[in-house]
């Protein structure tokens, strides 16, 4: 399989977060005003991309949509980079999370109100473990996403929230920060939707989570900071006395 170029790798990323923002096919002419090339040099590029499957043509638009493909490929690239700059959205969002963090009081409280935090930054179901339950809300949220408003997408994500509990007791992930994105999805397969938890230490287990679930289609860059920084946050607030 060809190397993606630096140029192919920077239009793949353009083209997933455009997607993120619009909810619909990304085309040549958006893409080229954005490199500043001829939309034919653009389509070129999409060419190899589709081929390769990291981007897909939907039906007949003129568009393109990324694949679990493109999206792992670009979650890995996120994966590998350094930390955002100082006031950029996750920072600014990471520092609202450790205002209401700090003052919520009991540890059950702590964990429910960072979930209701994570819902209202990422638009996002929000889930966390309590103890031996799952605690999850955010589902208006959620439902409330394009692609999820459909009978048959809105019944597989509720068949992967069903089967999530089980799963995250026998599975028990062990990196700080997990991405299962669609079709990785361990559970609820055809939900094209993703999975993105945080391990933390807590009172209640050192193999505590909290994380979001939702579409395949959202800002990466964003969500997995803010998860990231909020499992990190919780495990320092309950070493605390």
């Amino acid at each position: 399989m060809e190397k993606l170029t630096e140029r192919q790798q920077k239009i793949l990323a353009a083209m997933i977060e455009e997607y993120a923002e619009v909810a619909s096919p990304v085309g040549s002419v958006t893409l080229a005003k954005l490199f500043k090339v001829s939309s034919a040099t653009i389509r070129n590029e999409m060419a190899t991309l589709e081929r390769q499957g990291y981007i897909k043509q939907p039906h007949t638009s003129a568009g393109r949509t990324p694949t679990d493909k493109g999206y792992r490929f670009y979650v890995n690239d996120l994966n590998s980079s350094s930390t955002p700059p100082a006031n950029s959205t996750v920072d600014r969002n990471a520092r609202a999370i450790n205002t209401r963090l700090n003052n919520a009081g009991e540890h059950e409280q702590t964990v429910r109100l960072a979930v209701k935090t994570l819902v209202e930054l990422t638009g996002n179901v929000g889930l966390a473990t309590i103890g031996d339950s799952l605690y999850v809300r955010g589902f208006a949220s959620l439902f409330s996403q394009p692609e999820l408003m459909q009978a048959d997408a809105a019944r597989n994500v509720a068949i992967l929230l069903d089967n999530l509990e089980p799963w995250l007791r026998e599975a028990a992930p062990n990196k700080p920060l997990s991405v299962f994105i669609g079709r990785e999805n361990p559970i609820g397969k055809s939900s094209q939707s993703s999975l993105i938890i945080s391990k933390f230490r807590s009172p209640y287990s050192d193999r505590s989570y909290i994380g979001v679930v939702g579409p395949t289609r959202q800002n990466y860059r964003l969500t997995m900071g803010l998860v990231s920084h909020t499992g990190r946050t919780l495990e320092s607030l309950m070493k605390k006395v």
